[in-house]
């Protein structure tokens, strides 16, 4: 073997790839992260599934121009899905100090990932983008942690190797909305027929023991659909609910004086000193010493926190520094707020993102790629970056959440209905 036949050798890789490889273009993005970064590869075995459920399987050899190009080629795909064909254990290092992590620490995507260690692959639990994957070794347990949870001399994954990444794949089986959708979102999407296939997911979700939860901001109120989540929550289609300050002190407002932000929304008229209206509110909750117990009293008879309240559904409200009041039960330590929505979210099926970009992309940080997202908002711009959280099953509705959350509301009981009739 001559010198340049070695170094081309020392420059590649093989690597193996399997699932529905084609029609989820997991197969065509490995090829697409090579070629954009100038590699090559060829492709020494590809056979593809016969069957609707069979998956697919290649191997390819990756070539680089040097070991550092090959390095960040492999880092790329293996993000993809591919693993090598050659195993190699996991490689971690101690925690120097507490929220200190090892130099060359794993930084996790949001998809489901395992860890190769004792020749056995280990899932990791608590998946979250932009966190560490921490080892216990004694249990054959991994878990995904954020920097400020780690410990001195807790085991932290480095490098890339051992790792196996499993990319969101096209579904197979009919999952309503999110096979129907040919495209993430559009302002030319019919709202009444999305509106419908998404209240057949919800009501199929709950249905089979499902999880939904909802974050939503104030513009739910404003909009006038108070009455139509407060509905959802009264008939047992959310689980939590995660939302701001401003949600919550508007809820009350509109409960109270029947106005948002001082505007009457029998009529859309402006109430008689009603720009003092939500601070009342807040005052008013001050008063009781807390919503639960305003509700207790009977001062709150409505709306959607009274539901919360009323059906042991519960609520996280999270600040912010704009806030007014806080509304007492609104965690101000954003670091505490995070871990109360993370809390809420173990184990959620179906997240509907309703009018708040900010606790959207929140939410959208602490969530797997498996789970099912619906954004809903007016703005265009705002639905595209909550699907840039990188969800494997979002869509992306561009309407008035006023329209869209009494529609909800009608297919879901025309569905209840129907179901008493069979």
């Amino acid at each position: 073997m001559n010198k340049k036949q070695r170094s081309e050798n020392a420059f590649t890789q093989r690597i193996e790839v399997a699932g529905h490889l084609i029609d989820s273009m997991i197969l065509s993005r490995i090829f697409d992260r090579i070629m954009d970064l100038k590699g090559e590869f060829e492709v020494e075995q590809f056979k593809i599934g016969r069957k609707t459920g069979d998956h697919s399987y290649a191997r390819l050899l990756v070539k680089g121009h040097n070991k550092s190009h090959l390095n960040k080629m492999l880092e790329e795909i293996y993000r993809d899905g591919a693993i090598p064909v050659k195993l190699e254990i996991v490689q971690y290092q101690a925690a120097p100090d507490d929220k200190v992590l090892p130099n060359n620490f794993y930084s996790t995507t949001n998809n489901p990932t395992y860890v190769f260690i004792e020749n056995n692959w280990i899932e990791v639990e608590n998946q979250m983008m932009d966190k560490v994957i921490m080892l216990d070794i004694k249990n054959h347990r991994s878990v995904c942690k954020p920097i400020r949870e780690i410990k001195k001399g807790d085991l932290i994954v480095i490098g890339e190797t051992g790792i196996k990444v499993v990319p969101p794949e096209r579904p197979r089986e009919g999952i309503g909305v999110f096979q129907f959708m040919s495209s993430q979102s559009s302002i030319e999407k019919p709202t009444q027929t999305i509106s419908k296939r998404i209240a057949e997911d919800i009501f199929k979700t709950k249905r089979q023991g499902g999880k939904v939860v909802v974050v939503a901001g104030p513009a739910v109120v404003h909009t006038g659909a108070d009455t139509s989540l407060a509905k959802l929550i009264q008939d047992g289609y959310v689980d939590a609910l995660l939302a701001g300050n401003a949600l919550a002190v508007h809820d009350v407002e509109y409960s109270l004086f029947g106005t948002s932000l001082g505007l009457n929304l029998a009529d859309g008229t402006l109430a008689s000193r009603g720009h003092r209206n939500h601070i009342a509110a807040i005052n008013e909750v001050f008063k009781a010493g807390s919503l639960e117990k305003m509700s207790q009293t009977g001062k709150l008879k409505s709306g959607i926190i009274y539901e919360c309240i009323k059906h042991k559904v519960p609520y996280i409200l999270a600040g912010s520094i704009r806030d007014d009041g806080p509304l007492p039960g609104v965690i101000t330590d954003s670091v505490k707020a995070q871990l109360a929505y993370r809390e809420v979210l173990k184990k959620v099926d179906v997240v509907i993102m309703v009018s708040t970009m900010l606790h959207s992309i929140a939410v959208g940080n602490l969530l797997p790629s498996t789970v099912k997202v619906i954004a809903v908002d007016i703005t265009p711009s705002s639905v595209t970056k909550l699907l840039d959280r990188g969800s494997g099953q979002a869509i992306g509705l561009i309407s008035d959440v006023g329209t869209f959350l009494p529609l909800l509301v009608d297919f879901l009981e025309n569905l209840k209905r129907s179901e008493h009739l069979l």
